[in-house]
Order: C-alpha cells, then structure tokens, then sequence
C-alpha cells in the first residue's frame, strides 16, 4: 500500500508505527506539524517526513498539495482533534481516523463547540480506529451513527521489552517505579502518598521509589516528596529515551500506574511492564482495565486512592513468590495479546478495509445520512 499518515512525528507511538508499517514493504509518508518534529533517529530512513508550517489555514494547504504529490492510496490520522481537524478540511479520502485518549474523552468536555469539533471529525471519516476496545465504546457514545472502530492497540515488542536475565538478586531491598510524563493526570501525587503510607509498614525493607519522567509538575511532586517526609527513599530521574525505558523497567521489582484521568485510555506504560515480567499496580480507569487482569497480573485500585495503592503495594512487597508468579502470568498475557507485530498486523486489515470501504462508496457521514 502506498500510505500517508498524518500526526505528531514528536511521538514515539507515531515514530513506531510509521516505521513498522514501512519495514512491511508499504510506501509510508508522514505528514506533521513543524512544531511537532521528530527526534534525531527515531523514524525509519525509509519514511519522508513533511512538515507543514503555519497555521491551520497554511498548513491545510501544505497537506492538499504533500497528498496530491505522493498519492497515497489511504490517509491515516492520528488524534481527532488538530490532526483529525486538519485532516478533514484536507477533503482527502479514504480515512482512517485513529482516536488516542484525550481526544475523545477530555477535549469534547470542554464545551458543545470541542465536542462539535470532534463528532464532525469522526463523522467525515471514512472509519475510526481505536487502541482499545473501552475507548471504542467511547467513540460510540459520542458519534453513534459511527460504524464500529478497528482495534488497533500500540503493543510492545516482548523480544525488547523482556524481564531481566538472569533474575538480578535484590538482597532485601525492593524498588516501587513509574515511568511517565510529571502531569496531573498521571497521578504521580497519589503514589507519593501511597509510598508515605507504604515506608512505615516496611520498615525492615531497603525500599525505594524511582520515578522516571518530565513534565510541569516535577518541582511541586519534589516538594510534595520533602513535606511527606519521603525525599530520602524517593529519586526523580528525568525523561528517559525510549529505548532505555525496557533497562529502567527491568530495575523495578513493582510498576505503578495512579492515573487519575480516563484518557489513559490503553495503558501502554503498563503493557510495557508486564512485558519485562514486572506486575502492575493500576487506578482503575478504562485504559488499565482492559489491559490489567486484577489479582493475576496486578491489582486495580480506585482511582486517587492512596490508601489502597499503598495496601497493594505492600501486600506484592511482603510475598516475592507472588511478584514472579504476576510477573511471569503479566508477561504471557501480553505475548498473547499486545505482541507488537500482531498489533501491526491489525493496522493494516484495518488500512486494507478503510481502502475498501471507500471503493465501496461508503462513509461515516453517508451512513449518518442513511441512519436520518
């Protein structure tokens, strides 16, 4: 297939697939705004980047002219905001608009006019694709004359992300980590708490927490770790590239996801734990849900709730027969069902049905027509 995907080339998600689809043999362009740019090395040779400066207006015009000159056979959109907004206004066709999180659930919240944007975007599409099957019912739920959603999780690939080996011997001491962005959905706050809660009860443990990540909410977290009186145990490491993140999971003997926002709405961050035989201890939001199996591979706890986080987390702290036992049923599960080349795999089909879809004459907004 000759394919064009519009999206943001800053993104690692972006960067995977693009390059995936490319080392399959398809003809792969992507298109992103200037201000998204790719880091050096992070997209495959084989796939031209074209930046579109501006704004909206410039920059539509810029895309109309990049898919006139590569011809590509389907348009994959990623984000139902910006891009799907961009996208639209381009008039090309086929389309496969791929929904991530808080395009669907944060944006349309804003206002009826947000959500006006985004149903408008769904509905001039020719199909939607989603990462998860709990963010396709969301889909649903906001543009219901939308035909289903192909499922297309990110995946991880299990032969990079793979448990430590031989098993480092931890002589009594125990790390607790996370590695995500330092913003407030993320819910880094309410692991601090929980980790304050956690120290006491584990008083005869070396017990550290490692936190990976970058974002507008380091200093207060940093200061919020000092007035708990957790500085000590507590390191924040910064960003780490992508590529070191399966090195930095395989230090951790429990991974912690608090998310607090629904529009974490697959829970790669955790796939790519369970990967490197790590469990999981999750808020219980849809994207964690989907991906968590609760008391096999990790525990779900109720969202901003401290208390039972710091509960799981002893509970896994306290029995290292039932940390492997996860982390060996965590990883399994993910080979099962997120290996990253069969996550591929469902790209294509569903880039393959959109193509058809279109022959066909059928769009989203002619099936909202036909529905009345």
């Amino acid at each position: 297939m000759r394919i064009a995907l519009l999206s943001a080339a800053s993104s690692i998600h972006t960067a995977r697939w693009v390059s995936a689809l490319a080392a399959r043999g398809h003809a792969v362009a992507l298109f992103s705004m200037e201000r998204h740019s790719a880091p050096a090395g992070s997209i495959s040779p084989d796939v031209p980047v074209y930046y579109l400066r501006g704004g909206y207006l410039r920059a539509t015009c810029a895309l109309k002219k990049g898919l006139a000159a590569f011809a590509p056979q389907v348009l994959n959109v990623h984000y139902a905001t910006g891009y799907g907004t961009l996208a639209r206004r381009s008039g090309f066709a086929p389309v496969l608009l791929s929904v991530w999180g808080s395009d669907v659930y944060d944006f349309p919240r804003k206002s009826p006019f947000h959500r006006q944007i985004v149903v408008r975007n769904l509905r001039a599409a020719t199909a939607v694709a989603s990462t998860s099957e709990r963010m396709a019912m969301r889909v649903e739920e906001l543009c219901p004359q939308t035909r289903p959603p192909f499922i297309t999780p990110f995946g991880v690939d299990t032969g990079v992300f793979s448990p430590a080996d031989p098993p480092r011997v931890r002589d009594g001491r125990l790390t607790i980590g996370i590695v995500k962005a330092l913003e407030t959905k993320y819910g880094v706050d309410v692991l601090l708490r929980a980790f304050a809660c956690v120290l006491p009860q584990l008083s005869d443990l070396d017990v550290r927490l490692e936190i990976y990540g970058g974002g507008s909410r380091r200093q207060a977290l940093e200061q919020l770790a000092v007035c708990l009186g957790v500085e000590k145990r507590t390191r924040f490491f910064g960003a780490v590239p992508h590529e070191q993140v399966p090195e930095v999971l395989r230090r951790m003997d429990i991974f912690c996801a608090p998310s607090v926002s629904d529009s974490e709405s697959f829970g790669v961050s955790a796939v790519e734990a369970l990967a490197c035989g790590v469990p999981v201890v999750a808020s219980a939001v849809d994207g964690f849900k989907e991906v968590l199996r609760d008391g096999e591979t990790g525990f779900l706890v109720p969202p901003f709730n401290a208390q039972a986080m710091a509960g799981r987390l002893v509970r896994l702290a306290r029995d290292a027969d039932l940390r492997r036992r996860m982390g060996a049923a965590g990883r399994a599960d993910v080979q099962e069902r997120f290996e990253w080349q069969t996550c591929v795999t469902r790209m294509e089909q569903a880039l393959v049905s959109t193509i058809r879809l279109r022959a066909g004459g059928e769009t989203n907004e002619a099936k909202r027509g036909a529905a009345g």
